[in-house]
């Protein structure tokens, strides 16, 4: 088959002919249509996020299953199916309370620790692979369908973790990003007044368009005074931080109101400082959000499939064009989300 290979970490893609997986007990190979090409897996290409080499990239897959090995359960092949992008191991404590972000045996990331769908065919643990469901046309929207489970499926997750309610002010850090800005819609889909808040000033109409009733250039001022003008001194509902840099952290927490509650999903991953007496008279939460459950994938996905959501996707290039992909993935120009035609 054919596959984009990564030799080492900062190196350029290989287009190379692989053997084609063969499917082991309790695993299953699917024929990859499409696969997105988000900042997660451009931090493994990039080197910034260690993984082993060589590797094939790439979780975000709408596929259909060819080939079930001795002892698989649940798929049969024609199947369309996307990937979960842990490799839990579906039998400890968190993975049996469909928690499975925080499964104590996690062995890794789809496209990580193991190849991905940056190649014709991708096998992996029959569990880790998703049912698509009835009525969602993979095979017409293959790129769409593949971005779901982050695109999508992380901000509607963290709707839940931060108990979003119809009318609250919701102001997502970094909203002109790939995840930042389907979490601008899914606000608005809740029914929240949106505030977009990031240092791009060239991607706020596209903020707009994804729902964001205000935007803030956080380059230019004062995030934490302009977030106050804006509620009247009342302060934001809920501060989403896709960015995690100590400063976008700290005017987060400023900016919160009576109640308020600041979720961070990692980005810079910096430790920052709080005001323990805001915590205590304002009652607010500080919430960590990692990756989505499952069901959370499943979910979105039924969404989708309603009609309720569509994910944004502005660039789409074949496989042979993965490095000039990545290039603009890299530099922040994709608008949304990017991905790859593999078939």
């Amino acid at each position: 088959m054919k596959a984009m290979v990564l030799r080492g970490p900062n190196t350029p893609f290989e287009l190379t002919e692989v053997p084609d997986p063969v499917p082991g007990a309790g695993e299953a190979v699917a024929r990859v249509l499409a696969c997105g090409s988000g900042l997660t897996i451009q931090h493994v290409k990039a080197g910034r996020v260690r993984a082993t080499f060589p590797r094939i990239i790439g979780h975000e897959i709408a596929a259909e299953i060819v080939a079930v090995g001795a002892g698989a359960t649940g798929l049969a092949v024609g199947d369309g199916v996307t990937a979960y992008f842990y490799l839990n191991c579906g039998h400890c404590r968190w993975c049996l309370a469909n928690l499975e972000p925080l499964c104590v045996n996690l062995a890794g990331n789809v496209g990580k620790e193991c190849d991905g769908g940056y190649a014709e065919y991708i096998r992996l643990p029959a569990h880790v692979f998703l049912k698509l469901p009835e009525g969602l046309d993979y095979k017409a929207h293959p790129v769409e369908v593949g971005v779901v489970t982050d695109a999508l499926a992380t901000p509607y997750k963290v709707l839940r973790r931060a108990r979003v309610k119809a009318g609250e002010t919701v102001a997502v850090f970094g909203a002109g990003g790939g995840l930042g800005i389907h979490q601008v819609m899914l606000a608005k889909w809740a029914r929240a007044h949106v505030v977009a808040v990031d240092v791009a000033a060239d991607k706020f109409e596209a903020c707009r368009k994804a729902g964001a009733d205000e935007v803030v250039d956080a380059s230019c001022s004062d995030v934490v005074e302009a977030l106050l003008d804006l509620t009247r001194g009342a302060g934001v509902d809920v501060a989403i931080d896709y960015v995690s840099t100590s400063a976008t952290l700290e005017a987060g927490a400023r900016s919160l109101g009576r109640h308020g509650r600041l979720v961070t999903l990692g980005g810079a991953g910096q430790p920052f400082n709080l005001s323990s007496l805001d915590l205590l008279y304002k009652e607010q939460d500080i919430l960590g959000s990692r990756y989505v459950t499952r069901v959370e994938v499943l979910e979105t996905l039924e969404l989708v499939a309603r009609g309720e959501l569509w994910p944004i996707v502005s660039d789409v290039r074949p496989l042979a064009e993965a490095e000039a992909l990545h290039a603009r993935v890299e530099r922040g120009e994709v608008i949304g989300r990017a991905a790859l035609r593999v078939a």
